[in-house]
C-alpha cells in the first residue's frame, strides 16, 4: 500500500490500562476501523512505528505496498491506529504497514529500507509483550524502564555508527522523532528497499516459513513473524545490509541486559577449599573419623604412656613389637635376610616360627629402638580397632544397613567382650581387612544383601582393591588370615555355580564383563601368589622341625565348651566381675571366654522376626551363626568329627591353628549384620513416623532413640586391661656385640630379650614364640651351669661371643651362687656395665 497519502493523520489517543482492553474499535480518520491493542496478539511499539510512519511520509517516491491493498492489513484484516497504554504520548500518524503489523519488530517500510534490523526498544518491547507484561514497556513500571533505558541508549550508539556509515537509519528513541524525520528529509534517504524483486522473494520466503511469535496463534503469523528472519534483506549490528551470500548469526551480546551477572570465577584456593570441605563432610570420612576416635576411647590408657607400657602384659607384645621393628629394618637394609631373623641364633627361616605381621612393615621402617618399638606397637594395636569398626561399618552399609545399624555392626566386630582376652595378641586384634574385603568385593561386583545383583554398579576398580586388602590382610599372619583364604576360595566357588545355574535356568547371559573377570582373575592370583610366599618358609619350618606340628591333642586342650560362649574374660568393665567363677570352671579360660556381647545376642534375635533383610538371607546368617560356633568349639563338638577334625586333617595349613576359638571372629561378624537389619528396620520405622506425625514432636527424641542400640554394644565392649610397664633395656644390651646370649633365658623373658636387641638388632640365642627349637632347650640347659667350662666350650661351638647376666633375675636360679665368681682360669673375661655382668668368650 502507499504510504504518504493526505488523510492518513496521527491515531486518536485511547484510554490506557484496563480500559484500553474494554474499549471497542473505532475507526480512523480515513475511515478505516481502527483495533485497540489487545486484538492484535501484542501490544505495538509505539516508538519504533512512529518513527518508520514519519519517516515513511516525509520520503519522495512511491512505496512498495507488498501486493496489499490501500487501507488493508497484509493478512486481510482491516488496519487501525495504535493504542498507546500507560504514560507515553500519542505519536504522529503511523502508515498502514504499520498499523497492521501490530507485534512486527519495525514495519514494512523499515523492511523495505533494507535495514533488516528493528531498533532494541522494538525488541525489547516485544521481548515484555509476550510475556504478558506489555505496560511494563511503556514506563509505568520504574525497574523495567531502566534495562529498557539501557537498551534505548545502545540503538543511539546502533544509529549513530549507521548514520556515519552513510545506511538507513530507523531510531526508535521518541524524543528524537522530529529531528530523525527532518535528516531523514533533507539528506534525501529512502526508507525503502530499490530492488522490489528481492523484497518480493524475501516476503514470499517469510510467508512461506511463517514462524508465530506467539504459540497457538495462527492468525499473527503473517504480523508477527521474527523480524530478523522475515527482513527482506539482513543487516548488520550498524544496520549496513550484508552481501549476497552472507549469514549473520544472532548477536549474543544484544541479550546481555537480560541475564543475570555472571558469577567470578573461583580461584584454586578457592576450589581446594571446597573440595577438602566436601571430603570432610563425606560419609566414609566421618566414618573413619569417628573410627578412630572411637578406638582412641575404647583402648584407652593405651596412648596414655605410649612409648612405656603396653596393653595387657608385656610378653606376647614384647614378641610383636620386635616383629614390626625387624621387618621394617631388614626390608631396608638386606631384603634377602627377612626370614633369617638375628633371633634364635643360629636357625634359619626364624621369622616364621611364629605369625610374621608383616603387612605392619611400612610401620617398622619409622623409628629405631626399643622404646619407638612399644610406641609403633600401641599405635597399631589402635588402629587395628579403628580398621576393624571402619570395616565391618563398610560391609554392612554395601549389604543394605543403614548408618545406625552399620555402626552398630562395626562396634560389635571390634569390640565384643571376648576380643578383651586377645588384647596381648595383635594379630587376632587385626582383623579389619577381611570385613573391608569383602566390602570392596561386594562393592566392585555390585552385589547387595539388600538389593541382589545389580550389574550397573559394577566397578573393576573395587575388585582390585578387595584383593589388594585382602592380601594385605594374609600378610599379618594365618592365624586369622588362612580361615579367611579358605572362605574366599568357597565364596568364589559358590558364586560361580549360582552364575551359571542363573544362566541356565533363565537361559539368557547374565551380565558379568570381560573387565569383570579379568580383575577377579589378576586379584585372585595375586591374593594365591601371596599366600604361596608367605607359606613357604612355614613349610620350610615344618621341615627342620617336624615337632612343632600341632596334634589334635593339642587342639583339644584349647578347644572352649559351649559354656564359653555365655562366659566374659575378666578384661571386660561390665562382665568380668561376675562371670569370675564360670572363668574359674574353664581348663584355659583366655581362649575359651567367648562371650561376643549379650545385646548383640539380643539385637541379633531380634533380627530373626524384624529385619530389612530378606527371610531366607536371615536363615543363611543364623546357619552360618550356627556353623562358626561348632567348629570353635573344636573337639569339644562331637568330638570333632564331623567339623573340625576334618579341616585339620585334610585341610593343608589347618593343622597349625591349635586355638579354634579364634574362629569366634566369624560368629561375631554374621550376628552383627543380623543386628545391623534389625536396627535398620527400626530407624526406618521410626523415621516413618516422625514423617507422619503434625508436628513433628516428638520425632527428635524418637530418632534419639534409635541410638539406643549403639550405645548399650559400646558400652558392653568398655575394658578394664591393665598396661603394666615394659622392662627397660639393661645398658649393656645397647653395647654388646653378637652374637650373645641373655641369661635367664625362657620363653617369656626371651620375648623382653627380642625387644631389647631393636637397638642394632644384633644376633641373639634368645627367642620366644608358637614352639621352641631344641637347640635353644639344650642352651638353656647347658648354659645353668654357666660359667663353667662346659657351657662355654658348647656356646663358643654354636658362634656366641657374649654372655649377658641380669643381676635382677639372678634370685633363685644356679646363677645366685655363680654370678660373682672367679672366671680367669676359664679364659674369659668379665665386666660390670650397669646392673648386668657381661662375659667375654
Amino acid at each position: 500500500m502507499t504510504t504518504g497519502q493526505p488523510g492518513t493523520g496521527a491515531a486518536r489517543p485511547a484510554p490506557a490500562g484496563a480500559e484500553a482492553e474494554n474499549q471497542p474499535a473505532t475507526a480512523s480518520t480515513t475511515g478505516r476501523p481502527t483495533r485497540s491493542a489487545d486484538t492484535s496478539g501484542t501490544d505495538q511499539a509505539p516508538d519504533s512505528a512512529e518513527a518508520s510512519a514519519a519517516t515513511s511520509a516525509e520520503s519522495p517516491g512511491p512505496r512498495s505496498t507488498d501486493g496489499a491493498k490501500p487501507g488493508a492489513a497484509t493478512n486481510g484484516r482491516p488496519t487501525g491506529a495504535s493504542v498507546a497504554t500507560g504514560d507515553i504520548e500519542p505519536g504522529p500518524a503511523k502508515d498502514d504497514a504499520a498499523k497492521t503489523s501490530g507485534t512486527r519488530e519495525a514495519s514494512d517500510t523499515a523492511k523495505a529500507s533494507g535495514t533488516g534490523e528493528a531498533s532494541d526498544a522494538t525488541k525489547a518491547s516485544d521481548t515484555a509483550k509476550a510475556s504478558g507484561t506489555a505496560r511494563d514497556v511503556t514506563g509505568t513500571d520504574a525497574p523495567k524502564r531502566g534495562w529498557i533505558s539501557r537498551l534505548t541508549k545502545r540503538g543511539k550508539a546502533a544509529k549513530g555508527a549507521s548514520a556515519t556509515a552513510g545506511a538507513p537509519v530507523n531510531d526508535s528513541d521518541p524524543a528524537k522523532d522530529d529531528k530523525t524525520k527532518a535528516d531523514a528529509a533533507k539528506d534525501g534517504v529512502l526508507v525503502k528497499d530499490n530492488d522490489p524483486d528481492k523484497d518480493d522473494k524475501t516476503k514470499a520466503d517469510a510467508a512461506k516459513d511463517g514462524d508465530p511469535a506467539k504459540d497457538g496463534d495462527p492468525k499473527d503469523d503473517a504480523a508477527k513473524g521474527d523480524g530478523a528472519t522475515k527482513s527482506a534483506k539482513p543487516g548488520d549490528a550498524n544496520g549496513q545490509p550484508l552481501t549476497d551470500g552472507e549469514t549473520k548469526p544472532a548477536d549474543p551480546d544484544r541479550w546481555e541486559a537480560f541475564a543475570s551477572a555472571p558469577e567470578p570465577k573461583p580461584s584454586i584456593l578457592t576450589r581446594s577449599g571446597r573440595a577438602v570441605g566436601r571430603f570432610l563432610i563425606h560419609e566414609w570420612t566421618l566414618a573413619a573419623l569417628g573410627a578412630l576416635a572411637l578406638a582412641v576411647l575404647m583402648t584407652w590408657p593405651t596412648l596414655r604412656y605410649p612409648r612405656y607400657t603396653l596393653p595387657q602384659d608385656y610378653w606376647d607384645p614384647s614378641l610383636q613389637a620386635w616383629q614390626m621393628a625387624w621387618s621394617g629394618h631388614i626390608l631396608l637394609a638386606d631384603p634377602a635376610r627377612l626370614w633369617q631373623s638375628n633371633t634364635f641364633f643360629p636357625e634359619l627361616w626364624s621369622f616364621a616360627f611364629s605369625d610374621t605381621l608383616l603387612g605392619y612393615a611400612p610401620a617398622g621402617m619409622l623409628g629405631s629402638g626399643p622404646e619407638d618399638a612399644v610406641l609403633r606397637y600401641n599405635i597399631m594395636f589402635v588402629l587395628a580397632h579403628a580398621l576393624a569398626t571402619f570395616g565391618a561399618y563398610a560391609l554392612a552399609r554395601q549389604l543394605g544397613a543403614g548408618r545406625i545399624g552399620a555402626a552398630v555392626a562395626g562396634v560389635t566386630y571390634a569390640y565384643a567382650p571376648w576380643l578383651l582376652s586377645q588384647a596381648g595378641h595383635l594379630h587376632v586384634l587385626s582383623n579389619g581387612g577381611i570385613p573391608l574385603a569383602l566390602a570392596m568385593l561386594a562393592r566392585g561386583h555390585g552385589w547387595s544383601l539388600r538389593h541382589g545383583y545389580r550389574p550397573e554398579r559394577r566397578h573393576d576398580g573395587w575388585v582390585y582393591g578387595g584383593w589388594l586388602v585382602a592380601a594385605w590382610q594374609l600378610s599379618l599372619g594365618f592365624g586369622i588370615g588362612l580361615p579367611f583364604a579358605y572362605f574366599l576360595g568357597v565364596a568364589v566357588l559358590v558364586v560361580v555355580v549360582l552364575f551359571y545355574v542363573r544362566r541356565l535356568r533363565t537361559r539368557q547371559a547374565v551380565p558379568f564383563g570381560r573387565r569383570l573377570l579379568l580383575a577377579d582373575l589378576l586379584g585372585g592370583l595375586l591374593f594365591a601368589g601371596v599366600g604361596l610366599l608367605m607359606a613357604f618358609p612355614f613349610f620350610r619350618v615344618t621341615e627342620l622341625h617336624p615337632y612343632a606340628e600341632r596334634t589334635i591333642d593339642d587342639v583339644g586342650i584349647f578347644s572352649p565348651p559351649a559354656s564359653g560362649f555365655v562366659t566374659s574374660p575378666a578384661e571386660s568393665l561390665i562382665w568380668g566381675g561376675l562371670h569370675k567363677g564360670a572363668r574359674a570352671a574353664l581348663p584355659w579360660h583366655p581362649e575359651m571366654t567367648l562371650l561376643p556381647g549379650y545385646v548383640l545376642y539380643a539385637l541379633a534375635l531380634g533380627g530373626l522376626f524384624f529385619s530389612v533383610w530378606r527371610l531366607r538371607h536371615r536363615l543363611l546368617l543364623l546357619a552360618g551363626v550356627l556353623v562358626t560356633m561348632a567348629f570353635a568349639m573344636g573337639t569339644r563338638f562331637f568330638d570333632g568329627t564331623f567339623t573340625y577334625v576334618p579341616l585339620f586333617e585334610h585341610v593343608p595349613g589347618w593343622s597349625a591353628l591349635r586355638t579354634p576359638g579364634r574362629l569366634m571372629l566369624w560368629t561375631t561378624l554374621l550376628l552383627g549384620l543380623l543386628a545391623a537389619g534389625a536396627v535398620t528396620a527400626l530407624t526406618d520405622r521410626v523415621r516413618e513416623l516422625t514423617a507422619q506425625r503434625i508436628p513433628s514432636w516428638p520425632g527428635p527424641w524418637l530418632r534419639m532413640a534409635t541410638l539406643l542400640p549403639l550405645l548399650l554394644v559400646t558400652v558392653e565392649g568398655l575394658n578394664n586391661t591393665p598396661h603394666p610397664v615394659v622392662p627397660r633395656t639393661p645398658a649393656a644390651m645397647r653395647t654388646a656385640e653378637g652374637p650373645l646370649l641373655v641369661l635367664p633365658s625362657s620363653q617369656n623373658l626371651d620375648q623382653h630379650v627380642m625387644l631389647w636387641s631393636t637397638s642394632g638388632f644384633p644376633d641373639v640365642v634368645n627367642g620366644g614364640s608358637g614352639f621352641t627349637p631344641r637347640q635353644l632347650d639344650d642352651v638353656r640347659r647347658v648354659s645353668q651351669a654357666f660359667p663353667n667350662q662346659t657351657s662355654i666350650d658348647y656356646l663358643r661351638t654354636l658362634g656366641v661371643r657374649t654372655v649377658v647376666l641380669l643381676r635382677d633375675r639372678v634370685p633363685g636360679t644356679p646363677w645366685e651362687i655363680t654370678i660373682d665368681a672367679p672366671v680367669e682360669s676359664l679364659g674369659i673375661t668379665r665386666q660390670e656395665v650397669g646392673n648386668a655382668v657381661v662375659y667375654k668368650l
